[in-house]
């Protein structure tokens, strides 16, 4: 453990919490800004687009972490080989002596270069491998051979080499004989060893780096003990470490330039790690503001600001640490000031795995800020990205899908910055090449895109799918434009239903006015109050309370006109409405309360779509009490009972309504029963059975008469491969469609039987011993009952999720799937965590069309949850989601009928509700016109295809009226013909009449 004095008097170089004077520097900007950036804002999304041509793509290795052949071929003892030798415990008895062994397998290293495509490659240079007693003399003659023959076959293959002359492994001689970074001594000496580098090599070396991240080396060498050399307790070596390594690279910078660049033409710089710090909470006040751009000057700053800057230590160091801190004389400033040619910038796990004094601040991963806050605080430099990447557990092997999604978030992240924000980003390095020793945590974690098995004889490097996913990209230049980013003009049929979606609608029986229940008679201001006073003994006859008087069906119906929707979609309570579950009480005034919601919406030209049985996890999960406590949808009573149910619906309401569904999201409802897998196939069995027999009851006494439609709407999101590299996954996702939605669509659109997919894969999870999970068996009664049991397919799509491999043991649903769920970070998503992924509802709509052919389709729920006041992300949803619909409609040639946003309104906080909660007044959010005008627009229509579906129906109207007009003389003189026909003919009739009348 590391002294806690020393914490006390160093916490302030991760986040300094007092607020002391600064010097001015524009870093603050990015902070300020961020509360006026939307996450919505095109600059802001994920940027599909390539790097500028020259950009220079890389990977990277330090030479402790993966040459191995520790003392081999005269190299020397370095101060991490002496740590970890010393401290068995520590590192779990284990060493890098051999690690991946790139110093025996350099060209396996290079072949995993050229396979990966880069331009350049990052190595360090073992110091004491060249020296093993850390000074200049005689170089091991070995260890030149190496470095010589590894910079000459990469110069061959065009592959830029990037090195690093120090990466911590100090010479252990150094530190024994002079006291390591502590002394001064090593300023020289480090120069000396830089300077025979440049000679040796400098020919073929373009870009140089002095030293990796100073500020690890520091802290966790000398302050935490975390790093070899492990020292702890001393406060003033810190500074003295930094102190003495900033004058060892400007010796070096300054040696480069006066006696190697005018020759060699390169460019040097030093290596800067660092984190990245937000606001916690998003709270941008000036306090927190000050307390990140503290933070980031005692980390990034405390090197970066002497050597890009004036030459000197950022005040809120010297301030703070009065006594501790070393100070620069005037000519050191000079000396130190400007001595790197570009800014190479380490962005990796290192920096955020410190503990951090947060002080209500939090860590956050966005690179594009960090890139900026350094254009800003230093003078747009131009940055090479030297480390960036994250880590995997050591039980990942080749499958780490995680850190290509953390990749894909880095690497867009500086696309972004140079194309949107105008940073000069002209590398990335990509960290690191091969799995190696990762410092504290020795092989407990890997970061390499190439896989190592440490204990084999071999090595073999094995591309991991992160670097098929990095090879891609460098291939791509990034990420070219795609047609799913790409707007879209046109408009739906005129026929196209625009709805929205409610759950269960509550009944509210008490009419607006007393004077349908009250029976007394009232005189007012007899006394001159203004109030009514009762006449006594006086009782007059009630009536019961009209459709119009109901105020809660007049509010509500206000809030559905608002939106110029033609269908208004909502639940009956099945359980209000028959409260023992049978017929033999039956709640009329409920009846009569949803007939009335549906003729008032009638009289607005407002069509209902009703579903029947809305569940919800509450109430017994929305079923009569009785039948709850049977067993809930566990009994196949249910599925009669809701026979009964479904029969008096249609008897009663039917004649106003042409859509229904009979349960909503029973592929959901039956995840309520997952005491095993059992109870939920039989549950969603008995659901499923319950629809057939209401649709056949329909289709047998109703629809001769009522003309509707029936079916049921299933949740619908859509599921992409978590990792597209693995066969696996795309297997994973077909499971979860089949398991998802086959499941309830192949019996009725196709077979009358669950997917052959799913027996197919129970029974083999069934022999390896994994499940005991069977699907209940559909007679062939019940197959003649289920298969073609819908009149369409009702969806309920909200987002899309990535999908795992991942075998699983156990007789429950979610096992029998053998996956795992996860999001890409580059997605949108919402307070909720739902992703907003638009071009997932066109693809589950094409998959229903491939899958069970050009049924017709309807989007029966679709919304996002959004707390703001401002609606963005919702009006950022609706506009996208519809636009995909509206692809899959003209381009993909869906046969989609209708689309119904989820929801009209709040029930409490803010979430889905277009409308906010009646405890908030019922206000209209900022969605409410724009989806109000998308629809009186029926799509996005360009100014030259805009065409009303009301002229329209008028051309249809007035065709009789064209042809009319335009043969006006034929048909006048036919008119006038026919006419005096008609008068002949009764002249004559009369005549006849008056001829056999006797006189």
């Amino acid at each position: 453990m590391y002294s806690l004095g020393l914490v006390s008097h160093l916490a302030f170089a991760l986040l300094c919490v007092g607020l002391v004077a600064c010097e001015p520097g524009d870093g603050r900007s990015v902070w300020r800004r961020m509360s006026s950036l939307n996450p919505l804002n095109e600059t802001q999304l994920f940027l599909y687009d390539t790097f500028p041509q020259d950009f220079l793509w890389g990977a990277g290795t330090a030479a402790f972490q993966t040459e191995g052949a520790w003392d081999q071929d005269g190299k020397g003892p370095s101060i991490w080989d002496h740590f970890t030798h010393s401290q068995h415990i520590r590192f779990g008895n284990v060493t890098a002596d051999s690690s991946s062994d790139s110093y025996t397998l350099w060209h396996n290293d290079l072949a995993a270069l050229q396979h990966l495509g880069v331009q350049t490659y990052g190595f360090s240079i073992s110091w004491p491998r060249l020296f093993p007693n850390g000074t200049v003399g005689a170089a091991n003659k070995k260890g030149l051979e190496f470095y010589n023959q590894l910079i000459d076959s990469l110069k061959k293959v065009n592959i830029e080499p990037i090195v690093t002359l120090y990466h911590w492994d100090l010479p252990l001689a150094l530190q024994l004989k002079n006291g390591g970074w502590k002394s001064e001594s090593l300023v020289e000496i480090f120069n000396d060893y830089a300077a025979f580098c440049f000679q040796t090599f400098g020919d073929r070396v373009k870009y140089w780096v002095t030293i990796h991240n100073p500020y690890l080396i520091a802290w966790h060498g000398y302050g935490t003990g975390m790093h070899a050399p492990g020292e702890t307790g001393n406060s003033e070596a810190v500074f003295a470490v930094v102190h003495n390594l900033i004058k060892a690279h400007a010796n070096a910078w300054h040696t480069y330039d006066k006696h190697f660049r005018k020759l060699q033409g390169g460019f040097v710089s030093i290596a800067l790690g660092s984190h990245w710090i937000v606001p916690g909470k998003g709270n941008m006040n000036p306090v927190n503001v000050e307390r990140c751009q503290q933070s980031m000057e005692a980390v990034l700053g405390w090197f970066a600001a002497p050597i890009y800057g004036n030459g000197d230590y950022p005040a809120v160091l010297k301030n703070k640490s009065h006594g501790l801190i070393p100070f620069f004389t005037e000519d050191e400033k000079k000396h130190i000031s400007g001595t790197a040619d570009f800014f190479a910038f380490s962005f990796g796990p290192n920096n955020f795995r410190s503990a951090l004094a947060k002080s209500g601040q939090q860590a956050s991963l966005n690179m594009r800020q960090a890139l900026n806050w350094i254009k800003l605080e230093y003078n747009k430099p131009r940055i090479l990205i030297v480390e960036t990447g994250w880590f995997t557990d050591h039980k990942v092997t080749t499958e780490d899908t995680t850190a290509i999604y953390l990749m894909k978030k880095f690497i867009n992240q500086v696309l972004q910055a140079i194309k949107h924000d105008g940073v000069d980003v002209f590398g990335y390095t990509a960290w690191s090449l091969v799995d190696g020793f990762e410092w504290q945590y020795a092989y407990n974690s890997r970061r390499g895109l190439f896989y190592v098995d440490m204990n084999s004889k071999e090595k073999t490097r094995i591309p991991k799918t992160s670097a098929l996913f990095y090879k891609q990209i460098i291939k791509d230049r990034g990420f070219p434009g795609r047609e799913i980013n790409q707007p879209i003009r046109g408009q739906f049929p005129c026929d196209f239903q625009w709805g929205v979606s409610d759950s269960t609608l509550q009944v509210h029986l008490t009419p607006s006015s007393p004077q349908f229940t009250d029976p007394n008679l009232y005189l007012w201001n007899i006394t001159g109050d203004g109030g009514l006073h009762k006449i006594s003994d006086v009782k007059l006859k009630t009536r019961s309370a009209q459709c119009t008087a109901f105020s809660a069906i007049r509010n509500h119906l206000h809030l559905v006109r608002k939106l110029k929707v033609d269908h208004y979609r909502f639940g009956l309570n099945w359980s209000l409405i028959l409260p023992n579950g049978g017929l033999s009480t039956i709640n009329s005034e409920a009846l009569r309360y949803y007939r009335c919601v549906i003729t008032e919406l009638r009289k607005h030209n407002i069509k209902s779509l009703v579903t029947l049985y809305h569940p919800t996890h509450h109430h017994h999960l929305g079923l009569p009490v009785s039948l709850h406590s049977a067993g809930g949808w566990l009994n196949r009573s249910t599925a009669h009972a809701f026979r009964d149910y479904a029969d008096l619906c249609f008897k009663e309401l039917g004649e106003w309504v042409g859509l229904w569904i009979t349960v909503n999201e029973p592929n959901r409802l039956s995840h309520a029963y997952n005491a095993s897998s059992s109870d939920t196939y039989t549950a969603g069995h008995n659901l499923m059975m319950a629809h057939a027999m209401a649709w056949q009851l329909y289709d047998k006494h109703y629809r001769v008469r009522q003309h509707g439609l029936v079916s049921l709407s299933l949740h619908a999101d859509w599921a992409e491969p978590a990792n597209p590299y693995l066969p696996s996954h795309a297997a994973a996702v077909q499971r979860f469609l089949q398991f998802e939605l086959a499941w309830f669509l192949e019996p009725i659109f196709r077979t009358g039987d669950y997917p052959t997919a799913m027996h197919h894969y129970l029974r083999e999870k069934n022999i390896e011993g994994l499940s005991q999970s069977t699907l209940p068996h559909f007679t062939d009664k019940e197959k003649k009952i289920i298969r073609g049991a819908a009149d369409f397919v009702a969806l309920n799509h909200f987002t899309t999720r990535l999908v795992i491999h991942q075998r699983q043991n156990g007789s429950r649903y979610e096992h029998d799937r053998n996956g795992n769920l996860m999001s890409d970070i580059t997605w949108p998503s919402s307070p909720l965590g739902f992703s907003v992924v638009p071009w997932g509802i066109r693809r589950v709509l094409n998959w229903v069309k491939a899958n069970y052919g050009n049924v017709a389709l309807y989007i029966t729920a679709n919304g996002v949850d959004d707390r703001s006041y401002t609606d963005e992300l919702r009006t950022f949803y609706i506009r996208h989601y519809i636009e995909e619909v509206l692809k899959a409609h003209q381009q993909d040639h869906v046969n989609i009928k209708g689309y119904y946003i989820w929801k009209l309104q709040d029930t409490h906080v803010p979430q889905f509700g277009l409308f906010s909660s009646h405890y908030y007044k019922s206000s209209s959010k900022a969605s409410v016109q724009f989806y109000s005008q998308l629809v009186t627009s029926n799509g996005f229509p360009s100014e030259k295809q805009v065409r009303s579906c009301e002229d329209e129906d008028k051309q249809k109207n007035c065709l009789l009226c064209a042809m009319i007009l335009e043969r006006k003389p034929l048909l006048f003189f036919g008119v006038c013909l026919l006419i005096i026909v008609a008068l002949c003919i009764s002249v004559l009739l009369i005549y006849q009449r008056k001829r056999r009348k006797p006189y």
